[in-house]
């Protein structure tokens, strides 16, 4: 009877494992990073509101992301804001971003009117035409415009981040909370993630 018992188990055991490695391998492989970047509101009409130390910190980093994305051949996707009533009105001095940032005519430009960049625009029909599957926020408001941008893109199933110094508040203090409470990337780890993304 024991006998009998035993090769029972030792059957179920051997049907079990070879279900669980049919099942292995009928998983698909994970899907490879294909990034954006979202350079966000980083226009002469809001900059001005933010302490100067933190806008030159906030820029450097700004910046180097761009740099890193257009380094790997990602695509780099300026994001402007504008109110129909209060501006600031589109081709305005105010509505465009300084020249110590280094984007370019070239990058694709979504103008948006609410803070979620993916409300009422092409942000996300864009993404799809470019095959991008993730994306990483940087500019301003880290508490506004960024943040409301970030949830977007995740109801819009994009794996999405933050990236740490390249973001800009009102208040350090609260952009630094915004940096704890999301998925966010120092440039070591970007680097690192931009290196073994898919083109």
């Amino acid at each position: 009877m024991k006998s009998i018992c035993c090769l029972l188990i030792c059957c179920l055991l051997l049907g079990a494992g070879t279900m669980l490695a049919e099942e292995k391998s009928e998983q698909p492989a994970p899907k490879r990073m294909k990034p954006a970047l979202l350079v966000i509101d980083v226009q002469n009409q809001y900059l001005p509101m933010m302490a100067e130390k933190d806008r030159q910190h906030a820029i450097e980093y700004i910046n180097y992301a761009i740099w890193l994305f257009r380094q790997h051949g990602f695509p780099v996707i300026r994001v402007h804001h504008t109110d129909p009533r209060y501006g600031p009105a589109p081709g305005s001095q105010g509505f465009a971003f300084p020249k110590e940032i280094n984007t370019t005519d070239d990058d694709p430009q979504i103008v948006k009117n609410y803070g979620d960049a993916f409300k009422k625009t092409d942000l996300d029909k864009l993404l799809k035409e470019k095959d991008c599957n993730s994306v990483f926020c940087c500019g301003l408001s880290a508490v506004g415009c960024v943040l409301a941008t970030y949830h977007g893109a995740k109801n819009h199933e994009y794996t999405t981040f933050m990236i740490e110094n390249a973001l800009l508040s009102h208040n350090d203090d609260f952009t630094r909370y915004v940096e704890q409470i999301c998925d966010t990337v120092g440039m070591a780890a970007l680097q690192v993630m931009l290196d073994n993304a898919e083109h």
